[in-house]
């Protein structure tokens, strides 16, 4: 009887425990508009031929692999989370949006314009540049295209 009376206990505090300890649910969070569109467009196909998508409204989904760590301003995603993926940047305008470090590992989606980095786009080139170090390339080396996001979702 003694048995049944302790594992009668040990039953209820475990079950007692579980209902006043918090329930952990990692909602997905919205960055500026967040993403309306359904068509999802490769991070591969964008990387190897940015110039069909010049001007463009696209919707792409993948893992972040890298955020600015200065003032949240860029992320970088892959199609996944392989340590040689390839990654598009997505930029926004300072302030506006402010991407969080820790999304860093999650997935995401996000939509905006393809847009060309112009040489005369000081902000662009300083996001390609850090991408460039994030990935451990030399800094001429950088992608000259990205996507000016207008939101995104992190899972």
């Amino acid at each position: 009887m003694r048995v049944l009376g302790a594992r009668f206990l040990l039953s209820f505090g475990v079950a007692a425990t579980l209902l006043v300890l918090p329930v952990r649910t990692d909602e997905p969070k919205t960055f500026g508009t967040g993403v309306s569109m359904t068509e999802v467009t490769s991070i591969a196909r964008l990387l190897k031929e940015p110039a069909a998508f010049e001007g463009k409204t696209v919707r792409v989904e993948g893992t972040v692999k890298a955020v600015c760590a200065h003032m949240g301003c860029w992320m970088a995603l892959a199609p996944n989370d392989a340590a040689d993926a390839p990654t598009l940047r997505l930029k926004v305008d300072d302030g506006v949006i402010v991407f969080p470090v820790t999304a860093k590992g999650h997935r995401a989606a996000a939509q905006g314009v393809v847009e060309r980095v112009a040489a005369t786009d000081s902000e662009g080139k300083e996001a390609a540049g850090e991408h460039a170090k994030a990935e451990g390339k030399a800094k001429d080396a950088a992608e000259q295209w990205h996507i000016k996001a207008t939101g995104a979702i992190v899972y």
